[in-house]
Order: C-alpha cells, then structure tokens, then sequence
C-alpha cells in the first residue's frame, strides 16, 4: 500500500486533480472568452500545439532521468500566490498567468530541473491562450489603427485613388472607411505569432535562425493587413461599397491570413537555404 502512495502515478494524479479544483473555474472563463472573442478564437488550439511541441521532443526527454526536485515546489507556491492575488483584485490576467507558473513548477517538482528546461518552451508558449487586458490590448490596437490606416491611404493614393485620411477614416469619393479595431492588424499578428512560435520551435533551424523566423510574423502580419485594407479600399471603390462589408470581407481576411502563412513558410526556406549554404561554405574552407 505504501509503494502505492509513494508511486509517481499516484503523485501525478493527485497533483493533477488538485490542479484541476484549484483552476477549473480560470479555465471555464478563458474557454469562453475563447469562444466570444475572435481575437483569441485560436487558444483552442495553443494547449494542442504545446503538447505536441513537448512530444515532438520526446527522444531527448526518454534519455534525461526524471527526478524529484523541490525547486519545482517554490515555483509552485509563486503561481500560486499570483492565483491568489489576481483572485483578490479580480484580476483574470494575472489568475490565468499563475496556470504556467504552477505547470512549470509541477515539471520541475515531478522530474527535476533538466527535464523542466527541456519542455520549458512549450509550457511557456502557452501564454499565446491567455487574452490581454483590455487596458493593454486597446493601448496596442489603436496606435496600431491610426498606422494601418496611414500605410493605407498612402498605398491607395499611390494608386490613383483619392483618399482622405482623418485619424482611422478612409474617405473615398464613393463610401467611407472605417479601420476599426479589427482591422487595426492585431488579431492577425497575435495569431501569426503564435503560429511562428510553434513553427520556429519545431523547423530545423539554429537558435538565431529561430528568432528570426518567429519575429518574422511582425513585418508579415503588418504588411498583410496594409495589403488587405488596400485591397477593401479598391474594391469598394471600384466594384461598390458593400465588398467592404459581409462575406467578401470576411472572405478576405481568410484569404490574407493565409497568405500571411505563405510568406512566413517563405523565410523559413530562406533562412533554411541560407544555413545550409553557409555549412557547405564552412565544411569546404575546412
């Protein structure tokens, strides 16, 4: 019976359904904000992905030798005091944040500090589930507005079209445009920042290669977004008004986020292209 409560199976699953009465609230809550708020509509998949970023590392983990480390138990407690602060402020950014901590702490407590470091990506990629605070995400999305729609208005009168810019309106001769927190840029560049993190994490690159390809999404998920307001601006002036609205529009938002992807599959056959180059170049100077 002993060997029983001291096996690492009984340990885990204890510490799993704690977990679970501790967060199952934070968890529900975030899982409808997933659900309502289509700038987060990806955290679905995110927890998906880091499992399968850790189990895509599985050989390197199955020749570490877990261990108990009561390191983990610190990191723990720290997780769970933010818990119980952001708990007390009502604070759901801070509450959601403590869940990586703890999972982290867990790993490290389970089986030791090398195996932690090993899966510490993943479990840290995990931060691209938990929505920003309002405060913060309307800091971002509106410089990012007044931007995307200064870009815009210089592509579409660099087109030949006649367009007046007042702060986030696009005055055509025909309709008006109104580049609205949606279209500021930021869904997309929270969404392709999660893709190339996960990309970057998995692609047969070196370290700096990496952090390239995964900040690659800033310049693409901006670039795609001018495009696709320029594009909307076009339409409307040219076909009508209502491309700017309904299924059209949403159509081509699908349509450029892929696009977005194409172009972040691009550098990284760049940049793999470009490593490989330079190893040949270094194994010949040998």
């Amino acid at each position: 019976m002993q060997k029983a409560f001291n096996s690492i199976y009984f340990q885990v699953t204890i510490l799993i359904l704690s977990f679970a009465a501790l967060y199952h609230h934070t968890f529900l809550a975030m899982a409808i904000d997933w659900v309502n708020d289509d700038n987060y509509s990806h955290g679905f998949l995110v927890p998906a992905i880091a499992a399968y970023m850790i189990w895509q590392r599985r050989d390197k983990l199955k020749a570490l030798d877990p261990h108990t480390s009561y390191w983990g138990l610190v990191i723990m407690l720290t997780g769970i005091f933010f818990f119980i602060v952001g708990n007390i402020g009502s604070e759901l950014f801070t509450m959601r944040l403590s869940i990586i901590i703890v999972i982290f702490g867990l790993s490290i407590l389970l089986f030791g500090i090398p195996l932690g470091w090993q899966i510490a990506v993943p479990i840290f990629y995990l931060i691209f589930m938990i929505p920003l605070p309002a405060i913060i995400w309307n800091q971002v999305a509106f410089p990012l507005q007044l931007f995307a729609a200064k870009l815009s208005a210089g592509v579409i009168s660099a087109l030949g079209i006649p367009v007046l810019r007042n702060g986030n309106i696009l005055e055509l001769s025909n309709t008006t445009l109104e580049v609205v927190d949606a279209c500021s840029g930021l869904r997309s560049l929270t969404s392709l920042l999660a893709l190339s993190g996960a990309f970057a994490y998995i692609a047969s690159l070196n370290k700096s290669n990496k952090c390239i390809l995964f900040f690659s999404a800033v310049p693409i998920a901006i670039s795609v977004n001018i495009l696709r307001l320029s594009i909307t601006a076009i339409t409307a002036k040219y076909i009508g008004p209502e491309t700017a609205q309904g299924f059209l529009h949403d159509f081509s938002g699908l349509l450029i986020f892929m696009t977005a992807i194409l172009l972040l599959f691009l550098v990284y056959k760049f940049l793999s292209k470009l490593e490989n180059k330079n190893t040949v170049s270094h194994i010949d100077a040998k």
